[in-house]
């Protein structure tokens, strides 16, 4: 039996042999067509990029109106949800200023969730000097908010929702006091391997790290704090918070920090207010008149004069107020509009400690925001190289990161001309 299967088989290739040379070219062409048609399906059919997914902590203000604005209209982000806390005004202030954003960018169905009231150990401090009361005063194009916030744990469902996410894919970008994230990273330390990383809107680190202009406050000098002449105002208002993020050195590798010495080279000038107001076209024509402008455009417009004349008033800044919140989310899925200077010889970027200074008067006086307290202070560190450590980048294309925003602006808009939400 076994020898006449081997036979057979023999058999069968003498007579495929000597098949006609044609017949062999025709079954290659053939072959060479169906390979060519699955390539077309490919490239006529082909995939969506993977959008960064974000999970966005904040305490709405004027410049964490543009930081909502860009997480939820960029289509390079799927932005997961957004918790609150308290610091440019009360909690109950920037969970309803949070909510009128989506309501006025199109994106109510981003869940909103109610996160700390109050810092770890200290009492809540807030910025009306900057902000106004309500914590996004300035504008008459705010809407009412339709869609309330969500009752579930705010920090839990961060987790849950970060933790959903494939491994080394999801961002959580910080922008207000770190309450929430300390909170987070006691509770569910499970996290931090899961992150693809940590961005951070936060510190002051001064003594010539970047050129940017720090302002000053009259009867004071320069300074490079914004709450006091040491401090920037989110590390300031939970140091204990601040210290607990900084000092994991499993997040640390990880983080990218956004201090004043970055946020301050990105001015919201009256050039760009004026290409946010009419649009990066329209702006250079001769004829403008505010009877064309889109309720989404007069909002984000009055909200940037607003902050301007505050910046103006309280740090003598007259250029115009430096956007800080923004720059946390764009670091996240455009690195390549940072520089992250000074790289080491193995090609890896600078890394720092940051030590978060806990000690000192602390407090909403004028006595512990003028005086020489460093409470809140971030006090920043070369590591050694190959160590580890935050990054934190020394400039960045303001140019474009603008044209980025207007263009979440025309997302808007098109969106709105659709009568459905564009959330690709």
């Amino acid at each position: 039996m076994w020898e006449q299967l081997v036979e057979h088989e023999m058999r069968v290739a003498y007579l495929r042999s000597r098949e006609p040379l044609t017949l062999r070219i025709t079954d290659q062409i053939h072959a060479r067509h169906m390979e060519a048609a699955a390539e077309s399906r490919k490239t006529s059919q082909p995939s969506l990029p993977m959008r960064t997914p974000i999970w966005l902590d904040c305490d709405t203000g004027h410049d964490d109106a543009f930081a909502i604005l860009l997480a939820a209209r960029s289509r390079d982000v799927n932005l997961l949800g957004i918790s609150t806390v308290y610091g440019n005004a009360p909690l109950k202030n920037t969970t309803y200023n949070t909510r009128a954003i989506l309501k006025a960018i199109g994106r109510e169905e981003v869940p909103v969730y109610a996160g700390a009231s109050k810092p770890l150990q200290r009492e809540a401090a807030h910025a009306p000097d900057i902000h106004g009361a309500s914590g996004l005063d300035g504008t008459q194009s705010l809407p009412h908010p339709t869609v309330p916030a969500r009752m579930e744990d705010a920090v839990d469902e961060m987790h849950r929702m970060l933790r959903a996410e494939p491994a080394g894919t999801a961002w959580l970008v910080a922008v207000g006091a770190l309450t929430n994230v300390a909170v987070l990273l006691e509770r569910h330390p499970d996290i931090v391997p899961h992150l693809a990383g940590l961005s951070v809107m936060g510190g002051a680190i001064g003594g010539g790290f970047s050129d940017a202009p720090m302002g000053t406050i009259h009867g004071e000098g320069e300074r490079f704090g914004n709450h006091t002449p040491y401090a920037e105002f989110n590390i300031y208002c939970d140091p204990e918070a601040a210290h607990a993020v900084f000092s994991n050195p499993a997040l640390a590798r990880k983080t990218i920090l956004i201090p004043l010495d970055l946020t301050h080279q990105f001015i919201a000038t009256s050039e760009v207010q004026m290409g946010l107001l009419f649009g990066q076209a329209k702006a250079e024509k001769a004829e403008r008149t505010m009877a064309s402008v889109t309720p989404v455009r007069r909002l984000f417009f009055e909200i940037l004069t607003f902050f301007a004349k505050t910046y103006s008033d309280v740090f003598g800044l007259k250029a115009g107020p430096p956007t800080h919140d923004p720059l946390a989310v764009a670091a996240t899925f455009r690195p390549d509009l940072f520089v992250y200077s000074k790289q080491t010889n193995d090609g890896q970027d600078e890394r720092f400690s940051v030590e978060v200074v806990t000690k000192g008067e602390h407090g909403a006086s004028d006595e512990a925001r003028g005086g020489n307290s460093q409470c809140g202070r971030t006090i920043v560190r070369s590591s050694p190289q190959g160590g580890s450590g935050v990054t934190i980048p020394r400039s960045l294309d303001a140019s474009a990161l603008w044209k980025m925003l207007e263009g979440c602006l025309s997302t808007c808009e098109n969106a709105e001309n659709a009568q459905s939400p564009d959330v690709k």
